[in-house]
């Protein structure tokens, strides 16, 4: 993409990723007339269409990546939505003297869950029960329903929920398949709900901006989030134990994203991830509480001064409700223009993209931001939205409702 006489002294950004989950910063350092390099490998990435220079390549190629810094002289890099690039980018930025939120062994720890869980064991910070199980080592005996995981993947990568002894040992070489290390996590699932503590660091303080529920799909989708629901009953059990759990990471600047479940014996963290959420949580703080978190997020890739004006909730209530298609190729998508209460609808795909059953986050076709007076509200409204988006798909020959 040639680039704007606009924007052409403008700050530069190198953002890592182009999909749904970056879109929203995307967008913000568009609004604020930045310059941007965007990567991503896939050439039909949504978010390339915000781009000044599209640089098709692999988010975790560090060494290409690091070639571009030098070349197209960027002044700080960011990694929204996405795990593994959160570390490429924070080495990257210590070698080229270039200002970044978190230092590459915060990084490590907040992208290899093994290392997190240590991490946290020893800074005393509630955690499910858990065990690392190579080649040679014998699988636990389950005493209840355990998540089997590779430590160094995001999402839902070798990902399984394992109910009987007689699963486990296929989880886990599903699991040590998908992963980086060879290594399974084994981790007993803890009962009770699931919430997200949306977080921001600045000066060594750490501030709650939103704690959403989490609403995840049943095998075989396990772990894809299908709505984040504001405000969360769990606010003030969960905020504290986040606190503990992204100082333990040495996280003292930028975002946060903090997954726990609420269970017996109070919140457990599930992960601690030093980026923005992939799920446009950023957009639901700002239509929740007015605060610019894609923005604040900018501020500290560049080494800007972070000022986090005090906030309080502009709504009562907001749910950001994942939009799941039939399959099939998709032909078109119907958004009705009298929605109520909805601020934003994002539609992921065009026309002729093929859609499979959900089993991960990607297979999802889009998402919408409702608002309300209350949480009974936003989530009526969002369930009334969900209901009239419809997908058109070639082979079903008629309009079929996302579910």
């Amino acid at each position: 993409m040639v680039e704007s006489g606009a924007r052409s002294g403008s700050p530069r950004l190198l953002v890592l990723g182009a999909g749904p989950a970056q879109l929203g910063l995307l967008e913000a350092a568009r609004e604020r007339g930045l310059w941007l390099a965007v990567v991503d490998r896939d050439p039909a990435a949504p978010g390339f269409r915000l781009a000044d220079r599209r640089c098709i390549l692999s988010t975790e190629d560090e060494p290409a990546i690091e070639r571009l810094v030098g070349a197209l002289g960027v002044g700080g890099l960011i990694a929204p939505g996405t795990d593994w690039p959160v570390g490429v980018a924070a080495r990257i930025a210590e070698r080229a003297g270039l200002p970044h939120p978190i230092t590459p062994q915060t990084a490590v720890l907040a992208t290899n869950k093994l290392r997190q869980r240590e991490r946290l064991a020893e800074a005393g910070v509630p955690q499910p029960r858990h065990w690392v199980v190579g080649g040679d080592d014998e699988p636990p005996r389950l005493e209840g329903p355990v998540v089997v995981k590779a430590p160094d993947r995001q999402g839902q990568k070798g990902l399984s929920l394992v109910e009987r002894q007689d699963e486990l040992a296929d989880a886990i070489e599903i699991a040590r398949g998908a992963s980086r290390s060879g290594l399974a996590l084994v981790e007993e699932l803890v009962a009770g709900p699931e919430v997200t503590v949306v977080g921001f660091s600045a000066g060594g303080s750490f501030h709650r901006l939103a704690v959403t529920d989490r609403v995840v799909a049943p095998p075989p989708a396990f772990g894809v989030a299908l709505a984040h629901v504001w405000p969360s009953p769990a606010d003030g059990q969960a905020r504290e134990v986040a606190a503990r759990a992204v100082a333990a990471l040495g996280i003292e600047r930028g975002p946060s994203y903090t997954q726990l479940r609420i269970g017996p014996l109070g919140p457990q963290v599930i992960e601690v991830a030093a980026r923005l959420g992939g799920g446009h949580d950023a957009e639901l703080v700002e239509a929740a509480t007015g605060i610019d978190l894609n923005g604040l997020a900018i501020d500290a890739a560049l080494g800007r001064e972070l000022v986090l004006n005090q906030h309080k909730p502009r709504v009562g209530g907001a749910v950001t409700r994942f939009l799941v298609p039939p399959p099939g190729i998709l032909d078109r998508v119907e958004v009705p223009d009298d929605l109520e209460g909805v601020e934003r609808v994002r539609i992921y795909r065009e026309r002729g993209y093929v859609f499979t059953p959900l089993r991960r986050g990607a297979d999802r076709a889009g998402a919408v931001l409702v608002t309300g007076a209350s949480r009974a509200e936003a989530l009526a409204r969002a369930e009334a939205a969900a209901d009239r988006i419809r997908f058109v798909t070639a082979d079903a020959g008629a309009v079929v409702q996302a579910q």
